[in-house]
């Protein structure tokens, strides 16, 4: 590489390690990967690639090394004692000789595959970053205070622990209107891997976000007494949860919904009032189907086969809406609570056998 556009290439290899907050070092390893790979198409035979690069010096050399030999055998990787005494008078045979590389000769193909490589790696290291800095929230119910809202998209940009993320509006709960300044919990799905730049996913749609808000509330379920079994919902409407206890004494439902409903209300006014359901889980498939359903009341459920997760439930006539629920919602939610398929009817169809 000519001096002039080595000294361009590190001055822009500084820069850009800078605005990416990573060192020069973690950036040349990326572009050394690249460069092999470029180089291997034009010289495919290669077996020994060097790198001298050096950000302080702007120095930027690349070299096939060929071991010196008294007879070449494999052009690709050998040179003559001749030859290399051309390059050093100090090489012997055995020696590996650097044939220098003039990375302007790479080709157009070679360049636009190290370009790519280059740009893959540098959203590795961001990503990897980024773990690095989150992975311990990662599944985690956080606060985030609304530092703005866009008018058209209504994405809002949130600060979570100084870091300023966007909650897009797909992430957040329906019907809720975010303002500027408002603190919120959002729950930290991970890190994107999308073609754009790696950023911290969060979310308040998030079905885990039940399970860690009922985490942070209630003592029982953070010391482990209480534990959440699964969880169904449907953001900014209706949710359920299952929960058991460890110990015989502390009641599982008491212990979420609090001393005058105290807890569950805390977290349904989080979630802009979306309705809760914390029902018992059982072992037992059709005592759990039946908790599912609540609020409505079940006569019977009958499971003809464990492993294909199908049950007929029998319901009251005047308790069929009710275990329906709005546009199949409570039956819905149950469903994907407990695993099952459920077929609700009427006691009055079913001894008429409809």
């Amino acid at each position: 590489m000519a001096k002039s556009n080595t000294a361009e290439f590190m001055e822009a290899l500084t820069l850009l390690a800078k605005e990416k907050g990573m060192s020069p070092e973690v950036l040349i390893e990326k572009i050394e990967t690249a460069l092999t790979i470029a180089i291997k198409k034009d010289y495919p035979r290669s077996e020994n690639i060097n790198y001298d690069i050096d950000v302080a010096k702007n120095k930027f050399d690349v070299a096939i090394m060929k071991t010196v030999v008294e007879e070449v055998e494999d052009p690709a990787n050998e040179i003559l004692l001749s030859d290399a005494r051309e390059i050093s008078k100090r090489l012997n045979v055995g020696d590996m000789c650097p044939i220098k590389l003039d990375t302007k000769h790479f080709g157009r193909i070679a360049a636009q595959t190290a370009k790519q490589v280059i740009k893959q790696g540098i959203k590795e290291v961001e990503r990897e970053q980024l773990v690095e800095q989150w992975g311990g929230l990662q599944n985690e119910a956080v606060s985030a205070e609304v530092k703005k809202v866009e008018t058209d998209s209504l994405n809002a940009l949130v600060s979570v622990n100084g870091t300023e993320v966007m909650l897009f509006r797909g992430d957040q709960i329906p019907g809720e209107t975010l303002r500027e300044g408002d603190v919120v919990k959002v729950f930290v799905s991970g890190v994107s891997s999308a073609d754009r730049r790696p950023t911290l996913r969060v979310s308040r749609t998030h079905r885990d976000l039940i399970k860690r808000l009922f985490e942070l509330e209630v003592p029982e379920i953070a010391d482990g007494t209480v534990e959440i079994k699964s969880v169904s919902r449907e953001a900014g409407s209706r949710s359920k949860i299952a929960v058991i206890s460890s110990n015989e004494n502390v009641d599982p439902l008491g212990a979420c919904i609090g001393p005058q409903r105290s807890r569950i209300t805390k977290i349904c006014d989080e979630l802009c009032g979306e309705k809760i359901d914390v029902v018992k889980y059982s072992e037992d498939h059709a005592e759990f189907i039946k908790q599912a359903l609540k609020p409505a009341n079940v006569i019977s459920v009958d499971i003809p086969d464990p492993e294909i997760k199908s049950c007929s439930v029998v319901v009251p006539d005047n308790q069929l809406s009710l275990a329906i629920g709005n546009k199949g919602q409570n039956a819905k939610l149950a469903a994907r609570l407990t695993g099952f398929k459920i077929d609700i009817k009427p006691e009055s169809g079913f001894f008429e056998g409809n």
